[in-house]
């Protein structure tokens, strides 16, 4: 039999008030709450002990979602949603409520899934969203708390969760059928990331496994900066020398992209700064530094999580003679550096970028959803959106002197990513 679930919510929409009193008088085996966020540290208190006994994703960690309540934007509306049985919490998520207007002369309620519904906030991009719940019940609870979201929406509200797997979109869209909603996919994208396992079924040598171009390419740049002294790959050992690095990656990062750039959003730097102060220590952020002789070329800002090696960002310093590829050389140091710490991959996240294809042999689905009514509203919206999208393709591939520069985050459902060329 299906697990019921007694919901409550705040402020329920007048019409659905009966409805939600009916599931309080049920003997409900899962209970789901959302309410407003008040006590960060019980939170989290919940959330580490929960944590320990659930399948987790980085952006699940309370390192990233700690951190990230800690640097809200003003106006920020965070809600915890909380489902327990038997009293025991067995699902947490963090769900923001933004009020947004479009051709109505009213205001409308978005809930985002880990997101702020703040563009430039939501720069810092999440992926491998979910909701954290115990490894003994997830498939009911996850159900049971996508549910409670779905049937918390009004007639004009929606809920946006964005950066999740096929399986947990394939969740939430039943629970936008069972609620009368549909789901709109708003981007389809792919994590691309390199399977360890798949390099030692062929030759393990992961140069080996690349294509011939690749390799020859990373092999020619290799020698090249051989001439200008040894090359080295040097991890941070301590959160102050990461920090120098991070410094290092923003100065190359924006002599790259200029005011389009994420350190020109005033909430980035402080953010990671204090993301990466606090995951350096325990393992979970690891910066590293490509050097030529005694010149940095390179700076890559990865996490580790569970074996996996995700890498966020990179800074690197290009120079005129195209054969000299900062990027690919870095990357293939930090694979092989992981490879010999016994890891199990390296997950070059969402967005397009060469390097992405070349150096990977693997991927995951990714997308980018929207539920909420199939109102006339919405589909003025979509039909506007997907002219905009069309367009924005098509000027992405008019000629240009320069790589396409890095899309900030919609607060929407779509997604935004920095794209590093190497």
């Amino acid at each position: 039999m299906a697990a019921r679930h007694d919901v409550s919510v705040v402020d329920p929409e007048p019409g659905r008030a009966a409805i939600f009193e009916q599931a309080r008088r049920d003997d409900a085996a899962i209970d789901v709450h959302i309410e407003p966020l008040q006590d960060i540290a019980g939170l989290e208190t919940s959330w580490k002990e929960l944590e320990a006994r659930a399948p987790r994703s980085f952006y699940l960690s309370w390192l990233w979602v700690g951190t990230w309540l800690k640097h809200l934007p003003r106006g920020a509306q965070p809600h915890v949603l909380v489902a327990r049985m038997s009293g025991r919490t067995v699902g947490l998520a963090i769900v923001c409520r933004r009020t947004v207007w479009s051709f109505g002369p009213q205001g409308r309620a978005r809930w985002l899934l880990h997101e702020t519904g703040d563009a430039r906030f939501d720069r810092l991009f999440i992926e491998y969203n979910g909701i954290l719940v115990d490894q003994a019940v997830a498939a009911p609870v996850t159900a049971a708390c996508l549910e409670a979201l779905a049937h918390s929406l009004s007639v004009s509200d929606e809920l946006v969760l964005s950066g999740v797997d096929l399986d947990f979109e394939a969740v939430a869209s039943r629970a936008a059928g069972r609620s009368g909603l549909v789901t709109e996919v708003r981007e389809a994208d792919v994590a691309r990331w390199v399977d360890f396992t798949k390099i030692g079924q062929k030759s393990g040598d992961y140069r080996a496994s690349l294509g011939r171009s690749t390799r020859q390419a990373v092999n020619r740049a290799i020698r090249l900066y051989a001439e200008r002294g040894p090359l080295a790959f040097r991890v941070m050992e301590t959160a102050a020398d990461a920090l120098a690095a991070f410094d290092m990656l923003a100065g190359f990062h924006q002599s790259r992209w200029g005011s389009k750039g994420s350190f020109a959003n005033p909430g980035f730097r402080p953010f990671h700064e204090d993301l990466i102060a606090r995951g350096v220590p325990s393992g979970a952020v690891r910066m590293s530094r490509t050097l030529a002789g005694e010149q940095t070329i390179g700076v890559l800002y990865n996490f580790v999580h569970e074996g996996q090696v995700l890498n966020y960002q990179s800074g690197f310093l290009y120079e005129p003679d195209g054969r000299l590829k900062p990027g690919l050389v870095s990357h293939v140091l930090s694979i092989e550096d992981s490879r010999s710490r016994g890891e199990r991959g390296y997950d070059f996240l969402a967005g397009f970028a060469r390097h992405k294809s070349q150096l990977a042999n693997a991927e995951h689905a990714m997308m980018w959803i929207v539920v909420g009514a199939d109102t006339l509203e919405r589909r003025i919206e979509a039909r506007v959106r997907r002219a905009r999208q069309a367009l924005g393709q098509l000027l992405r591939k008019q000629p240009s002197g320069s790589t396409a520069a890095p899309s900030a985050g919609s607060g929407d459902g779509g997604p935004s990513q920095d794209v590093q060329v190497p």
